[in-house]
């Protein structure tokens, strides 16, 4: 088979690549190594931007998934400082839950995927296929990529290919060059838990500043039926030398901590606990290659400070769409024209990933840390500052203005 376009990973980036091609009267063809629904190990939180990324690819999807009984709406996040300290900040200061909707939500990604998938199988430019295990990657004479399985049966052969399949992407690191580094990379663990205590009624998102999980922290979401997503992340090179078992930490949080083990005494684990490994967006690399793109968690797009990486992979996935169109326009699939995905994809991500970068840095001081949290009860532009790190639509024009850093350091309305 010989296609335009192959999209490798039906997972949130392409899926969206897939949509937005869709949209645009653009074929391609969509691999994944899987049948969906399958799970993907997560904290399952979807912020304000992945509802802008739905609205991107139809506006009727933000409403539809707003409806369905998979997810449960989030009007906020509790923040709890190193020290204890919580602080809660509504996503819409004075939010009405009758009038307003969501701004964010939570989801299983084993449903939150498969919504996406479900809107991929609707349509006809789109050559889904499942089950499809990619696992050798060859580029022929002519800039075409050779795609095949691990007992070498052929697969399709691509003028262009959009490679979204994931943290473990075997292309990234071999082909494209992204090694993991531990000061860029994040240890995580997720499980799901039943009869959680003292879940919010507004379902906010917990996020818990445990100075023995600095630089990261433990969180608690909210899920449909009572259920909750229970985890931790940690940066790689922080669990290294401080020797940290991160599976034994949990555990013994959530057994002793003072906020917690009270929560947790009646509740019931549902299923194992799952690691999982996260290329932060820490760094800067290169998205882009001789005829091929990187997507999300592939391209090392994650927020080094929230964790965040369904908006980010959505987010390049639509420019994936776009580059990949005037690409195959143009019929020029080279380095120097594919770059300007890049430009494109850090243009949009790149100053919020820097700020998360220097908020990061910032859990290796938690008295700093601490500080910061006393002071956000009284600074309206911190505490905003904070929560729009995970759900703003947009944060890049407060970032250009001097002003903005002047009230976020010394307090005063935005």
């Amino acid at each position: 088979m010989e296609v335009d376009i192959c999209i490798l990973g039906a997972g949130p980036g392409g899926a969206t690549a897939a949509l937005h091609l869709a949209n645009a009267g653009q074929r391609c063809l969509l691999l994944d190594r899987a049948a969906f629904p399958r799970d993907k190990v997560c904290g399952d939180a979807l912020s304000g931007k992945v509802i802008n990324e739905l609205r991107r690819i139809d506006q009727a999807l933000p409403a539809r998934f707003g409806a369905a009984p998979l997810q449960v709406p989030s009007w906020g996040i509790d923040f709890f400082a190193p020290n204890g300290r919580r602080l809660g900040i509504p996503f819409r200061p004075g939010f009405d839950k009758a009038r307003d909707p969501a701004a964010g939500h939570i989801a299983k990604r084993i449903d939150f995927d498969n919504f996406l998938v479900e809107e991929v199988r609707r349509r006809p430019e789109i050559d889904f296929r499942e089950n499809v295990d990619v696992a050798r990657h060859e580029q022929l004479p002519d800039g075409r990529w050779r795609l095949s399985t691990a007992d070498g049966k052929e697969v399709a052969t691509a003028k262009l290919l959009l490679v979204a399949n994931g943290a473990q992407s075997s292309f990234a690191r071999q082909i494209a060059g992204h090694a993991l580094e531990p000061d860029h990379h994040c240890a995580g663990l997720r499980a799901y838990y039943d009869g959680v205590t003292g879940l919010s009624p507004n379902n906010f998102i917990e996020l818990h500043f445990i100075k023995d999980f600095l630089p990261g922290y433990l969180w608690v979401f909210p899920l449909p039926n009572g259920q909750a997503n229970v985890g931790v992340g940690m940066l790689t090179k922080a669990v290294s030398a401080k020797k940290v078992n991160l599976r034994e930490r949990l555990a013994e949080m959530l057994d002793t901590h003072p906020a917690l083990k009270e929560r947790f005494a009646g509740a019931t684990r549902l299923g194992p606990v799952r690691g999982f490994g996260l290329p932060l967006g820490s760094k800067r690399r290169a998205l882009s290659g001789a005829a091929y793109l990187l997507l999300g968690d592939a391209g090392s797009l994650i927020d080094p400070f929230s964790g965040e990486g369904i908006s980010h992979a959505m987010v390049s996935g639509r420019h994936a769409a776009d580059w990949a169109g005037r690409a195959v326009q143009a019929q020029d699939f080279s380095p120097s024209f594919l770059r300007q995905y890049d430009a494109a994809v850090y243009r949009r991500l790149g100053q919020e990933l820097r700020l998360s970068r220097a908020m990061q840095r910032l859990l290796n001081f938690p008295t700093l840390f601490n500080f910061i949290a006393n002071r956000a009860a009284s600074n309206p532009t911190l505490a905003e500052t904070l929560s729009s790190m995970f759900m703003d639509l947009d944060l890049r024009e407060r970032l250009r203005q001097p002003s903005f850093y002047v009230k976020l350091l010394f307090g005063g309305k935005k």
